[in-house]
């Protein structure tokens, strides 16, 4: 709603693994579960969609364009065209015909596991030049994570008009920081571990500049001014509780140490 960032982190890391880990600090931040994260198609990644519904936290992503994997020479027989029978663990194609599977486990090289189902129908199909240019004929290939990419596909249909409000909403922050005001990169050229130990609080300051500004502008500056005079004045207060306390205490661990007990013996 006010456009406020919350968290940041420094990283030269492509957006595929970060789902994740985002929506755990965002969760630890606010202290609950109870909110919708949007992401757009660089975050579409079947593990990391997973790890939001581990953590019961309503996730909307945008669904990539279909490569060459998925499209035919007729959209007829694309990949979404055949329909998935999840108790035979087989797939019909548009032809009525049945794709099966070995159960054999592919391993890609993002690391996901994928089957793969084909027929042996599609030597005599009359519509094999509209499903796929393949000598040996179509082949579908269905990831571990194809439940988690269906959800996903299920809430980006259901709810797209509250996803396309993503982009006015993430990109306000970094385009008044990185447009209007020029700070649109970190240099990195040491590495990235010594960059984010030097720049930490660069981030941290331009952050809070940008959220100061948003607070004006959302609370106005008699309201904020008024609020700081009377944080000021309670912190005051604290302040000057303590130094009491701390001279209080100095001066009781003087007197001990220069206190002699006058012992007698019996």
């Amino acid at each position: 709603k006010n456009k406020i960032p919350i968290d940041y982190k420094l990283t030269n890391q492509n957006d595929a693994k970060a789902m994740g880990e985002m929506l755990e600090r965002a969760e630890e931040i606010i202290e609950h579960n109870n909110f919708t994260a949007l992401y757009d198609k660089g975050y579409h990644n079947g593990s990391e969609l997973k790890k939001a519904e581990e953590l019961e936290i309503k996730t909307i992503v945008a669904i990539p364009n279909n490569n060459g994997a998925t499209r035919a020479p007729d959209e007829k027989y694309y990949s979404d065209k055949f329909i998935y029978n999840q108790q035979t663990d087989t797939y019909t194609c548009p032809q009525g015909q049945e794709l099966t599977t070995k159960g054999k486990w592919y391993e890609m090289k993002s690391g996901a596991k994928v089957k793969h189902y084909k027929i042996k129908a599609c030597k005599t199909c009359p519509a094999r030049n509209l499903c796929t240019r393949s000598k040996t004929g179509r082949l579908l290939s269905r990831s571990e994570f194809q439940p988690q990419y269906e959800n996903n596909q299920k809430r980006f249909d259901k709810n797209y008009q509250l996803y396309r409000q993503r982009q006015a909403i993430v990109e306000h922050p970094y385009g008044i920081i990185k447009r209007q005001w020029g700070f649109c990169y970190i240099i990195t050229k040491k590495g990235i571990d010594r960059a984010s130990r030097r720049r930490k609080y660069y981030c941290v300051i331009v952050f809070t500049a940008y959220n100061l500004r948003r607070l004006f502008s959302i609370i106005g500056q008699n309201k904020l001014k008024k609020y700081f005079k009377e944080l000021d004045y309670f912190l005051t207060r604290i302040l000057i509780s303590v130094k009491l306390i701390l001279c209080v205490l100095t001066t009781t661990f003087r007197n001990l140490k220069y206190y002699k007990p006058n012992l007698q013996h019996a």
